[in-house]
């Protein structure tokens, strides 16, 4: 989940895309990583080659808040 929140404050400054694509690069680049933690753990190395679930739920809960964010502009 931090994988996709951290970039996504980062570049939230410059502007709501830009956290929006950063939070889904953060999340992509969760792939190789092997789960060390949540049910995702119990894979071990089967778990490397997938995108963190919960990363990945961020970037979409991220994507979405920018979105309507953007709607009310």
């Amino acid at each position: 989940m931090i994988d996709a929140l951290v970039p996504a404050v980062d570049a939230l400054g410059d502007s709501f895309a830009a956290a929006r694509d950063a939070a889904e690069e953060g999340a992509v680049a969760t792939t190789p990583l092997r789960a060390r933690k949540g049910r995702a753990s119990y894979l071990g190395e089967r778990s490397v080659g997938h995108q963190d679930p919960r990363a990945t739920s961020a970037a979409l809960l991220i994507a979405a808040l920018m979105d309507a964010e953007a709607v009310g502009e």
